[in-house]
């Protein structure tokens, strides 16, 4: 790792969402939070990867921890500081006394090498429990980020942690939400926070503005098929089934990879539905030109920590259909391109897709108009790296 200087605050990350030597395919959203500040902090990973023990395991750890399984890791430096993988049952068993153990291991790394100025975990409920663990005990404050489809999850399913959850996110010195609907969820469950707290949308590179271009073929909708259910096909082919029979008659193009049984899967699901195709695999820039030939874009995506595809899609001069409760709820609220729907009412679908398509001059010259405001720039790279880097200096402080 890099020698520390008098100039440059370190920030110490744990993260279980960290492309590593060990899992290279996870989300790059918080390597990109990292990058956009290297030039103001001096950022250290340790990148989490959990594995779940056999039962053999699991019982001779327990035994050796007396009733309390004990923490087994293994460590590796990779090119941006440790990647580790511990052993912890699934299904959130021993889910705070493994999160524990890996704190009072990370305090010790601490205190045998370059001492950090802020340590940051992301994600309340898993990263979140044993930052706020370390933090103790070596005197280090602590942020942490709210990444809504993980966190919510656990709280609803943990109501026995809410104790050690309300403690972690109140005795934070940042919290980070990446979505508005994600801290109303967690403070409706944890009470409200008193304490800073800085929204922080997630970067893309796809962050220059495209002029939104009227008469456009058809609706768009983007994600791995592996993904279909949590994205909501199956109630998009039902809205498409309530207009087919219609004047309207919307096409909808399906864009992303999978494998053979995966479009065989979805192309199953779609049935007789008239209208729908698959458009595979597409490189960004070639997704990006797809999003801007179309009409709209549509998503009611079921669970969504924040969908940067809906930012992307509005980047690209695009009206979006988006999920109430979830995804990028909370940033767009009134805002006559941004169709907010019920996940679970095909017939509200079908509505926001003929809303697409009817006023599509209607609603592109409005985004236009939002794609030229102060507002728009919240999303780019160098608005979020703003914020993220106040965010962390005023944690230090």
């Amino acid at each position: 790792m890099a020698d520390k200087t008098d100039a440059v605050p370190t920030v110490l990350h744990l993260s279980g969402d960290f492309p590593d030597s060990i899992d290279s395919f996870k989300t790059p959203v918080i390597r990109s939070l990292l990058d956009l500040t290297r030039d103001t902090f001096l950022h250290r990973v340790v990148s989490i990867n959990r594995k779940s023990p056999s039962l053999a395991q699991l019982l001779a750890n327990t035994a050796k921890g007396l009733g309390r399984p004990k923490l087994a890791v293994a460590a590796e430096p990779f090119d941006s500081g440790i990647a580790l993988q511990y052993g912890a049952p699934g299904r959130g068993i021993f889910h705070a006394t493994m999160l524990h153990q890996l704190g009072d291991w990370l305090a010790g790394e601490i205190t045998d090498g370059q001492r950090p100025d802020l340590l940051v975990g992301h994600k309340l409920a898993i990263e979140g429990i044993a930052i706020q663990r370390a933090a103790q005990l070596v005197g280090i404050p602590y942020a942490i980020s709210i990444q809504g489809d993980t966190d919510t999850k656990i709280l609803s399913a943990r109501p026995d942690l809410s104790r050690i959850l309300a403690e972690v996110f109140h005795s934070a010195a940042v919290v980070f939400p990446f979505s508005p609907w994600a801290l109303k969820a967690v403070e409706r469950k944890l009470g409200a926070r008193r304490g800073p707290t800085v929204m922080l949308p997630c970067p893309t590179d796809l962050d220059m503005p495209m002029a939104p271009t009227a008469g456009g073929d058809g609706l768009v909708t983007v994600f791995h098929l592996k993904n279909y259910k949590r994205k909501n096909l199956p109630a998009m082919v039902a809205a498409m089934k309530l207009l087919q029979d219609t004047a309207l008659a919307p096409k909808l193009n399906v864009v992303g990879g999978g494998s053979t049984a995966e479009l065989a899967r979805c192309q199953s699901l779609v049935g007789d539905v008239q209208g729908i195709a698959f458009a595979g695999a597409q490189d960004r820039a070639s997704v990006r030109q797809m999003m801007a030939r179309a009409q709209g874009f549509v998503m009611p995506s079921l669970r969504e920590s924040f969908g940067l595809v809906f930012i992307e899609a509005l980047f690209a001069g695009l009206p979006i259909v988006y999920p109430a409760g979830t995804a990028v709820d909370g940033f767009l609220d009134g805002l006559p391109f941004a169709l907010r729907v019920d996940a679970g009412d095909p017939a509200a679908i079908a509505n926001a897709m003929r809303t697409l398509i009817e006023d599509e001059q209607h609603l592109k010259s409005a985004l236009a108009q939002w794609l030229a405001s102060d507002d728009c720039r919240r999303f780019t790279r160098p608005n979020i790296a703003s914020q993220f880097t106040q965010g962390l200096h005023s944690a230090m402080a």
